[in-house]
């Protein structure tokens, strides 16, 4: 459908099939036009496999969905820190919306990792927005490669559960420009999504959806989007408002409320071309994923979860290796350990709950090349409440089953059988109660049980492995006293079979810190702040997030963002820096060689990072502004180009609403992660310039 065609269609829409097309019909589809053979396109949520619901009038629960597969979380693709990963990825998931008839799949998630407390960290990318940039890009170019759209969401300053309903990030200009913006933008250019969610939260006091600022003058006419923004379920308030501000659809379905689009019109409070507007998105959404929608196409799980598993195995990290005890020998007595190694936690609670084709589990995958025993260790986690559409629903008449204290005849049994092992590899990690959309975390820490266990598992058992389930970074108390920690997060239905080939080496783990993992929840820049009291979230730690903090700080940390160790070892030589002098409008050209001495072969993450040397404004040390994920056999050498831009060394000047290169020193690094920088050079800036907006 040509975009004249699609005009000529909205002109011969009456003012109250205008109003009605810009909400859905029901929670996943859009409206129909039958006197103008409009049809209507079906939406599932994402972002870690389709969750769809086909006979959603008879479903209870979030739960209850197709099954699909279920991919590793955002939180464990991040970590690939590999375009490749996700642009595969995103390919297997856009096939499989094919085969289900999905026209608009409900991710990726793009909003930044404030503090490791938002409930919904493991549906986000990562506290950079570099890196949350470039890989949502690969991963909506993945998933429109076959025809369906991809939705980025929630735009915009969205990183808290708490009151997200009604509630305001409270954000200085600068903040969002440098930080909370520049994922979307990078995603939005470099991918040209199909769809934009606006978020539930109010920005500086104005809701999302009806924030004309963001869904207008940034997204339209800054970054020149073309495509639909949609508003989160029940995110909008006013629908003649969002109308104006740019949110052209309204999900779910609110027929009830389709009058109030066409009396604003009617009233001159809403003009017609801006609803005209609206339908046009929506149309131009509808027939290019119609139009593109593969009749018969055929499912290709093997294919799928093969990807997936390469993808989790590219993306664990590995924290610690003491005395190298990783990869284990199947020929040792191995123990393992935790209700997780036979029921592991793979996916995360809420929107994105996806019932998997084929689950594996870590005992029954690794038992088959190895004589492997078991031990319990705590009991079975109670059940989290549902989220049913929007709310989160407590559960009633229901005997509550499980604990997270400490059970004394487990731990005792664990301990046992630890004992009579060669080496125990415990399973642990959060359960879903703990960490799942509609509710922030209270703390970092894993249950009781599960520290209670480690702890009395490596007192006995010198040789300790514990193997992490779960969506953001937690404490670890226990940190000293196991040689190896293996960090998972939320791997998907292919989590057994990853799981055991990175144990026993046959597979490298690649995969490193896309946030950083605080000593104690005392440490991170939110701390006194988050999640705000009221109705207001305020963020007076502006562009000091994450690894920003820290390092500038110079405060320790647990383990680094970029952070991830392997099976073989990496040195690099060799920087080279084609100019010295950072200049408007000129583009510099840095080169470093990488080169693996170790026996196997695997795969490194070259970081590059970017910090003034001084200076009037007040700014992080160091910011990732480059990076690349390259493979290296036993002895092999390769160089890794990166290009830099003025921009890469600009700040944001909120008092001139606009970019400004600095006049004075810097200083680019090559590093193993945020902390551990190997290789760098001074740089100078001559003279001072107001960068334009891109």
């Amino acid at each position: 459908m040509t975009e004249d065609k699609i005009r000529e269609l909205v002109a011969k829409m009456t003012l109250e099939e205008k109003a009605a097309l810009t909400s859905g019909d029901g929670p996943w589809m859009t409206k129909a036009v039958e006197r103008l053979g409009i049809p209507s396109m079906w939406m599932s949520d994402g972002p870690h496999g389709l969750r769809k619901q086909e006979n959603y009038k008879e479903v209870k629960s979030i739960n209850d969905s197709r099954p699909a597969v279920a991919f590793p979380c955002e939180c464990a693709m991040a970590a690939s820190f590999d375009r490749d990963v996700m642009f595969r990825l995103g390919e297997q998931l856009g096939h499989e919306a094919q085969t289900q008839n999905v026209q608009l799949v409900l991710g990726p998630g793009l909003n930044m990792k404030r503090s490791p407390l938002c409930g919904r960290n493991f549906e986000y990318l990562s506290e950079d927005p570099l890196l949350a940039g470039e890989l949502s890009a690969a991963y909506v170019k993945g998933i429109q490669s076959k025809g369906v759209g991809a939705c980025i969401k929630h735009f915009l300053a969205n990183s808290q559960e708490t009151n997200r309903f009604t509630g305001s990030s409270d954000v200085e200009e600068r903040a969002l420009r440098e930080i909370y913006m520049p994922a979307f933008q990078r995603a939005v250019e470099k991918a040209r999504p199909m769809a934009i969610m606006s978020a539930y939260n109010k920005i500086n006091g104005t809701h999302a959806t009806e924030n004309k600022y963001f869904l207008t003058d940034v997204l339209r006419e800054e970054w020149h989007y073309e495509g639909c923004v949609i508003s989160d379920w029940g995110a909008t308030h006013n629908r003649a408002k969002a109308v104006e501000a740019g949110n052209a659809l309204t999900m779910p379905g609110v027929n009830e409320t389709d009058h109030e689009v066409a009396n604003a019109v009617h009233a001159g409070i809403l003009k017609e071309e801006l609803l005209d507007e609206a339908c046009v998105q929506i149309l131009r959404m509808v027939y290019t994923s119609l139009e593109a929608h593969e009749e018969g196409a055929q499912p290709r799980y093997d294919e799928e979860r093969t990807v997936c598993r390469e993808a989790l195995e590219q993306s664990a990290v590995l924290l610690k290796n003491k005395d190298r005890i990783l990869p284990l020998d199947p020929s040792m007595k191995i123990a393992f350990i935790g209700g997780f190694a036979k029921a592991p936690r793979y996916q995360g609670g809420g929107s994105s709950h996806v019932t998997p084709i084929r689950m594996t589990n870590a005992f029954e995958e690794a038992s088959r090349i190895a004589q492997i025993t078991y031990a319990q260790g705590y009991p079975e986690a109670p059940e989290p409440d549902l989220l049913v559409g929007i709310d989160l629903v407590q559960k009633e008449d229901q005997e509550e089953k499980g604990s997270l204290e400490p059970d004394a005849a487990l731990i005792e049994e664990a301990v046992k059988t630890a004992q009579a092992a060669d080496v125990a590899v415990i399973f642990a990690g959060l359960p879903e109660l703990m960490e799942s959309e509609g509710a922030d975390r209270e703390h970092m820490d894993l249950p009781a049980s599960h520290n209670a266990l480690i702890e009395a598992v490596a007192q006995a058992q010198p040789n300790t492995v514990v193997v992490l389930h779960n969506g953001s970074p937690v404490a670890m108390p226990w940190i000293r006293s196991v040689k190896a920690v293996l960090e998972m997060y939320l791997g998907g239905e292919t989590i057994g079979e990853a799981t055991t080939n990175l144990l026993f080496g046959k597979a490298n783990p690649s995969g490193r810190l896309p946030e950083t993992f605080p000593m104690k929840l005392e440490d991170t820049p939110a701390y006194l702040f988050y999640p705000g009291a009221g109705e207001h979230a305020p963020y007076p730690e502006g562009v000091f997030i994450g690894y920003r903090y820290y390092v500038t700080k110079k405060m320790p940390v647990l383990f680094p963002f970029g952070y991830g160790l392997s099976y073989t070892t990496f040195v690099y030589t060799d920087l080279e820096v084609d100019t010295k002098e950072i200049r408007e409008g000129g583009e510099m050209h840095v080169r470093v060689k990488v080169k693996n001495i170790g026996k196997v072969a695997g795969r490194e993450v070259v970081q590059l990072y970017t910090g003034p040397n001084g200076g009037r404004v007040k700014r992080p040390s160091r910011e990732l502004k480059g990076f690349d994920k390259i493979e290296l056999a036993p002895g092999e050498e390769k160089e890794v180009t990166f290009t830099l831009r003025a921009q890469d060394f600009a700040y944001w000047d909120a008092g001139k609403h606009t970019w400004t290169l600095e006049k004075g020193a810097y200083r680019i690094y090559i590093g193993r992660n945020a902390f551990e920088l190997v290789l760098g050079e001074d740089l100078t800036c001559p003279e001072e310039a107001a960068l334009p907006l891109e």
